[in-house]
């Protein structure tokens, strides 16, 4: 089967916060990898924080451990520059700055001609290479998709599939942390919250007519299944951000994922592209390929031989 098109996902991409803001418009963070993001017809991330300024930030004063991320929202063209058409925001950070630092968001990003998707009931359609392409996010807050609500989400999923071709369902899922890399069974949960249960929602958006489901959330490499014929990306880890981060060992370890598509949404090969993360959270390529070599290794350990990722980065069709 003929690929028509060709997807990519990352993980987390913070534009900024009170720990700094990367210069040049925001290009300083995503200009080494600006090549790789271009070297798709659709590349999309997880937004994980604002383009705003002002507005009340969800961390009252002397609150701990509490992040809530902000970037000017003249920074939101750094994106596209960058080779990135369109984002996901359902996530934790995504109303940071509650409903107006939401909206300057989103303004921002239309006036950089970035879609985004991932508010309660949004199905974002494209017209890629003459083929629909409909994008879908979940997560496990009020602001977005309910990740909680299968009932909900097979629903809006079926919809979206009735309507184009090519679904692709991203999921902001899971516990956080280092030791957090392998997809348990069962419901996860991280400050006080219900996380989900990433692999029977993946498994249920794939049953509603999904085709691709691509993830973030844990901050780390998790692996990738082979589910009905389609894939399942569990997390990319985080991609970009600017002294937010923690980093070393396996937290600065990231990827993009590149998927082939035939027209009916079958994958038809691709690659994990290795990244590592360096100085204030920039992702560069990393010719070690330790990323995908991690990727490979978990893959093989949490769904065995099958999900087809070896440990150069090639996605077996």
């Amino acid at each position: 089967m003929a690929p028509v098109l060709s997807f990519q996902w990352v993980g987390d991409l913070t534009p900024g916060s009170k720990y700094g803001v990367p210069g040049r418009g925001g290009q300083a963070q995503l200009g080494p990898a600006r090549a790789l993001l271009s070297g798709a017809d659709v590349t999309v991330a997880n937004l994980e924080g604002t383009y705003s300024r002002g507005a009340a930030s969800k961390c009252g004063h002397g609150a701990k451990n509490c992040f809530a991320f902000q970037a000017p929202p003249a920074n939101a063209p750094a994106l596209s520059w960058a080779g990135i058409d369109a984002v996901n925001v359902a996530n934790n950070h995504a109303f940071d700055f509650g409903a107006s630092g939401q909206a300057q968001t989103f303004a921002a990003l239309g006036r950089a001609g970035v879609p985004w998707t991932g508010r309660p009931g949004q199905i974002t359609t494209l017209t890629v290479n003459g083929v629909g392409v409909a994008l879908l996010g979940f997560a496990p807050y009020p602001w977005a998709s309910s990740l909680l609500d299968l009932r909900r989400a097979r629903s809006l999923i079926a919809r979206a599939a009735r309507g184009a071709p090519v679904v692709i369902v991203a999921i902001h899922a899971g516990a956080e942390g280092a030791d957090r890399d392998h997809v348990p069974h069962g419901h996860e949960h991280a400050y006080g919250e219900d996380r989900g249960n990433a692999r029977a929602f993946a498994h249920a958006a794939i049953d509603a007519g999904a085709d691709l489901v691509v993830g973030s959330g844990p901050h780390v490499i998790r692996g990738v299944e082979r589910y009905r014929g389609r894939l399942i990306a569990y997390s990319l880890g985080n991609f970009a951000g600017w002294h937010n981060f923690g980093m070393g060992g396996r937290l600065s370890l990231s990827g993009i994922l590149h998927v082939d598509l035939a027209a009916d949404g079958t994958p038809t090969g691709g690659s994990w592209i290795s990244m590592r993360l360096t100085g204030p959270g920039v992702p560069r390529p990393d010719r070690s390929a330790a990323a995908a070599k991690l990727a490979a290794r978990l893959s093989r350990a949490d769904f065995g031989a099958a999900a087809g990722l070896d440990a150069s980065g090639a996605l077996r069709p």
